[in-house]
């Protein structure tokens, strides 16, 4: 894995596991940390070893606080748009990831922060946590995928309410809104839930498993017929060796081994 100043990285037994760590900031994302998770995610996609991600933020108080506000008090019209653009980017890179990217939500969410968590492909949150896009209070709007990405998630009434109010909301109300898929009481326990879930994706095709997020993508692309996705993704998958694995080894009664081939 690259070097890094603001991330930490640590692989085990097929687990990618990234800590945002500028904890004195409250994991803020500058510019720096944006190009290290650009950089890693590139790796990530051509290495074999690396089966799933889990992303978190260094302590206990913020998974990422939101972006710098030093930084974006420096922009003008003629680099904000770049700005947006690369951080849409570099969580594009994320969501299209062909393997399975969990963000576990320890404290704060706000802005930035939560626009790289609704780029994971699933979200489990801590007891404490803490989720908003609260952009209007600096007279901006969310520029990293958050205006799509929230309103897909929860819909364009709440998305609408929450984008206006910049106000957060706590961890129960995301899972009844659809932006978390489990609560659990300590961070220690989100990891935990989320390597549970991991590893039982990495039982599964890879294959198989990179078509689910290509399609699932889809459906959010209004140049693209997610049907036909569909379709062109099943017959793909096809051709390959793990369906001949899958199916032969569901008729003999057998577990199967995959190869992502």
């Amino acid at each position: 894995m690259a070097d890094t100043n603001n991330i930490l990285s640590e692989e085990k037994d097929g687990i990618l596991y990234l800590t945002v760590n500028r904890e004195s900031k409250l994991n803020a994302l500058n510019l720096a940390t944006l190009e290290e998770i650009r950089n890693i995610f590139n790796e990530v996609s051509d290495n074999k070893d690396i089966k799933a991600v889990i992303i978190t933020g260094s302590g206990e108080k913020a998974f990422i606080a939101g972006a710098d506000i030093n930084e974006i008090a420096e922009l003008n019209e003629l680099n904000a748009r770049k700005f947006a653009e690369n951080g849409q980017e570099i969580f594009d890179l994320i969501e299209n990831c062909h393997k399975p990217v969990i963000a576990v939500i320890n404290g704060f969410a706000l802005g930035g922060g939560c626009e790289l968590a609704m780029a994971c492909h699933m979200r489990i949150a801590t007891a404490n946590a803490k989720f908003g896009q609260p952009e209007v209070n600096l007279g901006i709007i969310p520029g990293y995928g958050g205006t799509q990405r929230l309103t897909y998630l929860v819909g364009r009434g709440k998305a609408n309410e929450l984008m206006m109010t910049g106000d957060m909301i706590a961890a129960e109300e995301a899972k009844t809104l659809g932006l978390v898929n489990y609560i659990m009481p300590t961070k220690q326990e989100a990891i935990e839930k989320a390597e549970e879930i991991v590893r039982k994706i990495m039982s599964k095709a890879p294959l198989a498993i990179g078509m689910i997020v290509d399609c699932v993508n889809a459906v959010y692309t209004s140049e693209e017929n997610g049907f036909q996705t569909e379709a062109n993704s099943f017959a793909r998958c096809v051709k390959s060796g793990d369906y001949k694995e899958g199916t032969s080894a569901f008729l003999e009664k057998r577990k199967p081994e995959f190869k992502g081939e």
